[in-house]
């Protein structure tokens, strides 16, 4: 059996925001064993997995992709959308744009120190929509 809807995030800074919670609370009754699949509509922002209790480290991969893909780089092209335009395009296809997680007991089967995060790579990327598909 196959479920699918959207969610529409609100719009979040630039940035790594856990959307754990967000996610959740709009899931419906979970089979008892499945799979939730996660994409993100856009290719200016990616969704990852990682890291839950600390917010250093959200703090962390913001600096090391800034780095990694800096903004102004004389070789881009893509430039007429702003100086965060092509970086958070590659950083988009770096980071990815879905997630599958199993589902366990009615609920995501997520290690204990992990959680969902939005990844808001433009300064003004505006409200998100991401489609959910339940497997079962």
């Amino acid at each position: 059996m196959i479920d699918q809807f959207e969610v529409v995030l609100p719009a979040f800074k630039r940035g790594y925001h856990l959307i754990t919670d967000l996610i959740e609370r709009q899931l419906p009754d979970l089979p008892e064993k499945g799979l939730v699949n996660i994409l993100i509509q856009h290719t200016s922002a990616g969704i990852s997995l990682n890291e839950n209790a600390d917010p250093s480290v959200r703090y962390d991969f913001e600096t090391f992709m800034n780095k990694l893909v800096p903004e102004n780089d004389p070789g881009f092209v893509h430039t007429l959308e702003g100086s965060d335009d092509m970086p958070a395009h590659l950083k988009s296809s770096l980071i990815g744009a879905s997630l599958t997680i199993p589902v366990t007991n009615h609920q995501l089967n997520l290690g204990t120190w992990q959680g969902i995060y939005l990844c808001e790579f433009r300064n003004s990327g505006g409200r998100r929509r991401l489609v959910i598909t339940i497997l079962s």
